[in-house]
């Protein structure tokens, strides 16, 4: 059942904290990913992948940056 307290924040804020979660999945998941292509001994894939992956989550964690920026700039001025 939903609390008051949890449709406190807006929806872009709501958004960007989802955004949050599924980008960490993402990162542990590609830590596991990792691990197991070494252990079965398929590190060149794991180098030839990780200048790709690295910018990719270069951008994520960027857009990540802007949408919680943007989140807090419109909660700060719809509060007043």
């Amino acid at each position: 059942m939903k609390t008051q307290q949890e449709n406190k924040n807006n929806f872009l804020f709501r958004l960007a904290s989802r955004f949050l979660k599924y980008l960490l999945l993402f990162v542990f998941g590609l830590a596991i990913t990792f691990v197991i292509y070494s252990i079965v001994g398929l590190g060149g894939v794991t180098q030839m992948l990780l200048p790709v992956i690295a910018d990719l989550l270069a951008k994520l964690t960027i857009l990540l940056i802007c949408l919680f920026a943007t989140a807090i700039i419109f909660e700060s001025l719809l509060k007043k």
